[in-house]
């Protein structure tokens, strides 16, 4: 990553963070996350300076209204279930940036979105798992912001519309969710195929104009096999991609990253 200036406008992602801890565990077959973790690893190289902070977007913490963390130094919240013992001893001493977090509401309000400052809420597993992955040495400060729970497309492409002008000040903001999930869809052939037809429905949305894009998003529901890859009212693993789309605008999406992963075809895309 090259060494200038903090204020170098940030770009946005759409990441996958995997299932659980799962690049801090064994697993069989031994390579089944390899692909993502080093895709993950490689986010710090396509960044045009260090940034000054970071905003992440996690499936994992849905909320009434949007809510932002405030927390100097967060705590982690090991929110996923039934794996080895060591991975509830994972540290990420990460701290908080609760200036950022009243710009952050202040942006959200001004677009007319309700939202709350959380003083006490950490960071759950969408937030720390792939972040330790991609900047291990804990040294960028983070600022969590919810999904609202109505999984509503238009109020979270608005929410990212209110922060897109935290990356000209060197803010990095990241969503992290996955573009398939159904949980048993993973590791059966039979999701397969429509996995693919979704991620082919989104990598052609992300390449139109932005009005295009965000009309498109805004009835994701309507794609070839949406409800098989992301079941009815279970779509919080994509709602993080509405807010990285917001944010991005006119942005050019690419996208960085597609494999199959337990025989489902997973995406991620960079904007800017």
């Amino acid at each position: 990553m090259k060494s200038v200036s903090h204020t170098m406008t940030q770009p946005v992602f759409f990441i996958p963070h995997g299932g659980g801890p799962c690049f801090f565990m064994d697993w069989q077959p031994a390579d089944t996350w390899q692909g993502m973790a080093d895709f993950l690893r490689s986010i710090d190289s396509r960044l045009p300076a260090p940034p000054k902070a970071i905003v992440v977007i996690s499936a994992h913490w849905q909320d009434t209204n949007f809510s932002v963390t405030t927390s100097a130094q967060p705590e982690l919240i090991y929110d996923y279930y039934g794996f080895p013992q060591h991975t509830y001893a994972l540290t990420y001493p990460v701290k908080g940036a609760p200036n950022l977090a009243a710009s952050i509401s202040d942006r959200l309000s001004r677009a007319g979105l309700d939202n709350t400052l959380n003083p006490t809420r950490g960071l759950d597993h969408g937030v720390f798992i792939p972040l330790k992955v991609m900047f291990p040495n804990a040294d960028i400060p983070i600022v969590q912001l919810s999904l609202r729970h109505d999984l509503d497309p238009e109020a979270h492409l608005l929410a990212g519309q209110a922060l897109a002008s935290l990356r000209q000040e060197g803010v990095l903001i990241i969503a992290s969710g996955m573009s398939f999930h159904n949980m048993r869809g993973y590791g059966n052939e039979n999701f397969t195929a429509p996995s693919e037809r979704f991620d082919a429905w989104l990598s052609a949305t992300m390449q139109q104009p932005r009005d295009a894009r965000f009309a498109a998003l805004n009835n994701w529901e309507h794609a070839p096999d949406a409800h098989i890859v992301h079941p009815a009212g279970e779509a919080e693993h994509l709602l993080p991609l509405m807010v990285a789309v917001g944010a991005a605008g006119e942005d050019t999406a690419h996208k960085i990253y597609s494999e199959q992963v337990l025989k489902t075809q997973i995406s991620a895309w960079q904007f800017g």
